[in-house]
């Protein structure tokens, strides 16, 4: 008989430490595009839940607000946040509303990921225009970037809500909203 083909264990246990010593290396390689992924991810349902808010007012006559799920905070949104009905229009969900102040949306954010809204009371409410209200501010801006970054981090990025509705999203997020 001759030789039988095949691999020895040495040789297989030298090709997966080839490949875990490759994967080490890779590794931290990847940590700038996962936190961009993340900060994108996150700045997407913003927006996609503004938009959403904004249909909802404009459609229900307004009574919309989409405020933080953080507790007791005013302008961190890392805990996401909740589009709602807001009967009686001051920013919270009360329960026992006559009509009920129900949940339109809710959103969590990606973990490692922080989200702020400068100058915020904790919600921005929409009228039956589309308009949005920030504390009585003529613009509210989302800043999204990696958790234990600056807003100075190549991954952030600014989400702009100017009263009238408009909506802009904008890398950077040191970035001043226009």
């Amino acid at each position: 008989m001759g030789n039988a083909a095949g691999i020895t264990l040495i040789e297989a246990m030298v090709v997966v430490a080839i490949l875990a010593i490759l994967a080490a290396l890779a590794g931290p390689a990847f940590t700038p595009l996962m936190q961009r992924w993340r900060v994108r991810q996150a700045a997407e349902s913003l927006q996609s839940s503004l938009y959403l808010g904004r249909s909802e007012a404009i459609k229900r006559g307004g009574n919309v607000s989409i405020k933080s799920n953080c507790a007791s905070a005013t302008t961190d949104w890392s805990c996401g946040w909740t589009v709602f009905i807001d009967t009686n229009n001051n920013g919270a969900q009360d329960s026992g509303q006559t009509p009920a102040e129900d949940s339109l949306q809710m959103v969590s954010v990606p973990s490692n990921t922080q989200v702020t809204l400068t100058s915020s009371n904790g919600y921005l409410h929409i009228d039956r225009w589309g308009q949005f209200d920030n504390n009585g501010n003529k613009t509210a801006a989302f800043r999204l970037y990696p958790q234990g970054a600056s807003t100075a981090h190549p991954a952030a990025e600014t989400v702009c809500v100017k009263p009238g509705g408009q909506i802009k999203r904008m890398d950077g997020g040191s970035s001043t909203c226009p």
